[in-house]
């Protein structure tokens, strides 16, 4: 492909929008919450974990720890048991409390509703962040770069192709708030990550069916 112009790119990006918004008109986070502070919890538990199995756990969780102050008094080996089948859950616990008990120290027992004060938390990164900010406060601090929204970035050259192993999600996050408006950046994150479930799957992507295929510059590749 050719080297496109960033307004040539920003145009396209406008473009891949327009067909997102006509397949997802309100897209929103599968994370089952009541406040902004379960959508934290949860969005610590998806890592590396389907949002099925962290809503089947959070279900009985949220019942278990109403409170914010429930979770930064929680015992740690018990909560581990309590999100066990999430996986990696000894760190996710760590976090949890930990993050809860900074709210409460820091922030009055209220979650914080600003990117510079989220990323004191101890469970929260960029992601997390951008997660809870734009879902629960409406808030568009940045976008949302999951293992979806950086397969599709890379695949609709959004963002240059990385040559490390470990993708740079950030670098990514700050192509995409380059070329898309702000007032999109939450709808542009959410709406990627349910393109990435429902049509470009990171192994057999369905380039046949894909709204984005007049868009995309590796349609029929189907690799990162």
């Amino acid at each position: 492909m050719p080297r496109e112009s960033k307004q040539s790119k920003q145009l396209r990006a406008r473009a891949i929008l327009d067909a997102l918004r006509h397949r997802y008109p309100n897209p929103t986070t599968a994370l089952e919450h009541g406040s902004p502070w379960e959508l934290l919890v949860a969005t610590i538990l998806s890592a590396q974990c389907t949002d099925e199995k962290v809503n089947e756990v959070t279900r009985a969780l949220f019942r278990k720890y109403p409170q914010t102050a429930d979770y930064a008094n929680a015992e740690a080996a018990e909560f581990q048991r309590d999100i066990y089948s999430t996986g990696f859950y000894q760190k996710k616990a760590k976090a949890v409390i930990e993050t809860a008990q900074t709210v409460a120290t820091h922030f009055g027992g209220e979650l914080p509703d600003t990117m510079e004060a989220m990323l004191t938390l101890p469970g929260v990164a960029r992601k997390t962040a951008n997660v809870v900010l734009g879902v629960a406060f409406g808030k568009a601090a940045g976008v949302v770069v999951d293992t979806h929204v950086a397969r599709l970035a890379l695949r609709l050259g959004l963002t240059p192709r990385q040559t490390t192993k470990t993708t740079n999600t950030e670098k990514i996050e700050n192509d995409l708030k380059q070329l898309l408006p702000q007032d999109q950046w939450i709808f542009a994150g959410l709406a990627l990550i349910w393109h990435g479930r429902d049509t470009c799957d990171a192994k057999k992507p369905r380039c046949e069916e894909c709204c984005l295929r007049a868009h995309c510059p590796r349609v029929g590749v189907g690799t990162k």
